[in-house]
């Protein structure tokens, strides 16, 4: 499975990361998360990064201009939408773009099912509660194209293999307190992972 570190706020937490095997870095960009980062901080770590890894901006209640001027300013290179947007919103952005399913039941699991897509456990607040969704959900679907997000730790991200998910998607399972990662937790759960 590829592997998401999200709630970057470092360029060390950054490069640690991505030393670590981390497919794509997650930077958020909503200003009432204990793990935002300003598109001026988030430009300074992506300009020094590698090639080849995703840098993912996560956004809430945003529009599209918005988003679109963020995106340019930081570097990022993919948007990550945390909030039930109108289809108008997907058409007005000017780079790709992932879903993101707030999954309250199974029946959301098969939610834009033709498209990639992220699925979180819904919680009143938006992301990094660390809750799992049920997992049992996900017998006999087809998960391809699912990057599942919401309570995984290195100890538990193992148990997903079966289910074939597309990625995994971690903040808090790997952190010493928010915005601040524990190297061995983020290794040991890229190790995991894969």
């Amino acid at each position: 499975m590829r592997c998401k570190i999200c709630g970057i706020t470092s360029f060390e937490d950054a490069m640690m990361a991505i030393n670590a095997g981390a497919d794509a870095l997650g930077f958020v960009f909503y200003e009432k998360s204990p793990r935002y980062i300003t598109p001026s901080q988030a430009k300074q770590i992506i300009d020094k990064l590698p090639p080849f890894v995703e840098k993912v901006a996560l956004f809430v209640n945003e529009d599209a201009a918005s988003i679109n001027a963020i995106c340019k300013l930081s570097g990022a290179t993919l948007a990550q939408i945390h909030f039930d947007a109108e289809d108008e919103l997907y058409t007005q952005l000017d780079l790709p773009y992932i879903r993101v399913i707030r999954a309250q039941s199974k029946e959301d699991v098969y939610l834009y099912s033709n498209e990639y897509r992220l699925i979180d456990a819904y919680c009143e607040a938006y992301g990094g509660a660390g809750k799992r969704v049920n997992i049992e959900w996900f017998d006999g679907v087809d998960c391809s194209k699912i990057i599942l997000a919401g309570g995984l730790t290195p100890q538990n991200v193992t148990s997903l293999k079966k289910y074939a998910f597309y990625a995994v998607d971690v903040s808090s399972g790997v952190e010493i307190s928010h915005g601040l990662k524990d190297e061995k937790k983020v290794q040991e759960f890229i190790k995991n992972a894969r």
